[in-house]
């Protein structure tokens, strides 16, 4: 049976389901691993956008040096507007939920699973909701349709097998599990991370 959220300290444990349970706050001002991940995501997303845009000019037969440096000026002022809004709707969204990331862990031979504590996902759920209504109001429906998948996504789940790398991130807590398509993130404390790590290194048979 698992157990009750406020039976689950920060220091990891072994329950009577046989399988080991912690918790972790993170301190969103102090600790900047998710606003590095959410860079991360958005400049993948604008060099996927880039090359499509470049391979539909290339294809429509109108590939110059100035229609390039034209498109490679447009797309850097819009990078240069979003490495400007992306920390300020960090901020915004640190101050909502507190200045911390309340996070649940679960972990066995198996799998880990990221979920976040009951009260940070019904935060998590009424920001989504709210930019998904913030989206549709404005016609955006991406935007509307990126509030829905964040407030409906507050649990990852993570076959240990599926694992392809393991990377500690000893002075952020953090333990990057990463599988080909997906990318948990495991917080623990200073006490009881190399028993994690080695744990996990030990069943991700397939992980770096």
């Amino acid at each position: 049976m698992k157990p009750r959220e406020k039976d689950i300290s920060q220091r990891v444990t072994l329950f009577a389901d046989g399988k080991y349970h912690w918790r972790y706050d993170v301190n969103m001002y102090t600790n900047y691993s998710i606003l590095i991940d959410v860079y991360k995501a958005m400049g993948i997303s604008a060099g996927i956008t880039g090359l499509i845009v470049f391979l539909i000019v290339a294809c429509a037969g109108g590939l110059s040096v100035d229609g390039l440096l034209g498109s490679l000026q447009t797309m850097l002022i819009v990078a240069g507007i979003f490495a400007v809004l992306c920390p300020l709707g960090y901020l915004l969204y640190a101050l909502i939920m507190g200045g911390k990331y309340e996070v649940l862990f679960t972990m066995d031979e198996q799998q880990v699973v990221h979920e976040q504590s009951a009260m940070g996902a019904r935060k998590a759920k009424k920001i989504g909701t709210l930019t998904s209504l913030a989206g549709a109001a404005a016609g955006r429906p991406g935007v509307a349709g990126a509030g829905m998948m964040s407030a409906s996504r507050t649990k990852m789940v993570t076959t240990l097998t599926d694992v392809r790398r393991l990377i500690p991130c000893r002075g952020q807590h953090l333990i990057k599990v990463n599988e080909r398509l997906s990318k948990n993130r495991v917080y623990v404390c200073d006490e009881d991370f190399d028993f994690v790590y080695r744990f996990l290194c030990e069943h991700c048979p397939n992980a770096e």
